[in-house]
């Protein structure tokens, strides 16, 4: 493996139009170079779907025109997510468990419809994958809403309901008393896990325990997604999925969006995580589920100054992995389905498998 300071990270503010590199450039440039290059052009026809932004989070604390213009206070902003090649990220609603969990979500889903609002000509809503490639064919950033912390539901069907009309499209089940028992669900949770199906929200796995999943695999009738887990073989963490389950994902058709969190993808204690880390978990979830089972998860929306994984330090940096793909011979295909293809995927048949309302 080089090393890190040898590896020619892209310059966010030199990406905006991206087409093939001009004659006799490409012999000016050194292989990694290339890969760069192949990875900005790779990106600017195939965007990337971004499985987990927590930037709503932050909303309390930020003016909505510094994500306009660009944040120095953030790891994101509308300006890097360009640069970075994102056509779509789910904006997670999640808030901690207790009494006010089901206001604070309304408050949450507010202030990102408010944000998207604001910002026409870069947001858009999207409540469908049609919807995410209006978005993308039109230059805004497709906005999913999602996920939601399922103790927000208040073990209320009803509440789901009331989420889904707002637009919410994803629910995480995991830390919810009906999806963290010995049986993996309660009966309450397998109701829970149908009425999702039913109405086309995705259930998210990421964090669920092991009997959890396997028993939301047994019971869901649609894909179901993890929006921000990696590959528990290689590092151990309690957000991360075992092999085991990724490769039931292969019968669901469901994707593993893998984590860019320093804690879920270093491979070594006593060394920081770095790009080649995530390509490392990229690859192996691929190997497992397939490479229609992978997709992307940023994981940005936190301040500059939290741990980020070298190489991956903001939402501009998509182009650094891909280009790592590049050289670890991924074919063009594989990289169309882990950056936009998955995902959208997985959005599309939700949707296709819900049922109307008796």
């Amino acid at each position: 493996m080089a090393d890190l300071q040898d590896h020619p990270y892209a310059d966010p503010s030199a990406i905006g139009d991206v087409d093939e590199p001009p004659d006799g450039l490409a012999e000016a440039l050194t292989p990694a170079e290339v890969d760069i290059e192949r990875a900005r052009v790779l990106l600017a026809a195939q965007l990337v779907v971004d499985g987990h932004n927590t930037l709503a989070q932050e909303l309390d604390r930020t003016h909505w025109h510094d994500l306009q213009h660009g944040s120095t206070l953030l790891d994101t902003d509308i300006p890097r997510i360009r640069a970075g090649g994102v056509g779509a990220q789910f904006w997670s609603l999640r808030v901690p468990p207790g009494p006010m969990a089901v206001q604070e979500t309304l408050d949450r889903i507010d202030a990102v419809r408010t944000l998207i609002a604001s910002c026409p000509e870069a947001l858009r809503l999207a409540l469908t994958a049609a919807d995410m490639v209006e978005a993308r064919d039109c230059g805004r950033i497709a906005s999913l809403l999602g996920p939601v912390s399922g103790t927000a539901l208040g073990d209320s069907l009803g509440t789901l309901r009331a989420y889904h009309a707002l637009g919410v499209r994803s629910v995480l089940i995991a830390g919810t008393a009906w999806a963290s028992g010995p049986d993996g669900l309660t009966p309450f949770g397998e109701e829970a896990v149908r009425e999702m199906n039913r109405l086309g929200v995705l259930v998210d796995l990421s964090g669920a325990s092991e009997a959890t999943m396997d028993r939301v695999l047994e019971v869901s009738k649609a894909p179901v997604i993890l929006s921000h887990s990696a590959a528990g073989a290689l590092t151990p963490h309690s957000a991360n999925v075992p092999d085991d389950i990724l490769g039931r994902l292969r019968a669901n058709g469901g994707v593993c969006m893998v984590s860019f969190a320093p804690d879920q993808v270093t491979r070594r204690a006593d060394q920081p995580a770095t790009l080649w880390d995530v390509a490392d978990h990229v690859e192996h979830v691929r190997e497992v589920a397939g490479p229609e089972g992978v997709g992307l998860s940023g994981s940005y929306g936190m301040t500059n100054d939290a741990p980020h994984t070298i190489g991956l330090e903001d939402a501009s940096s998509y182009p650094n992995l891909i280009a790592e793909l590049l050289h670890r011979d991924w074919c063009e295909a594989d990289i169309a389905g882990l950056t936009w293809g998955n995902a959208a995927r997985v959005v599309r048949e939700a949707a296709d498998a819900a049922q109307p309302a008796a």
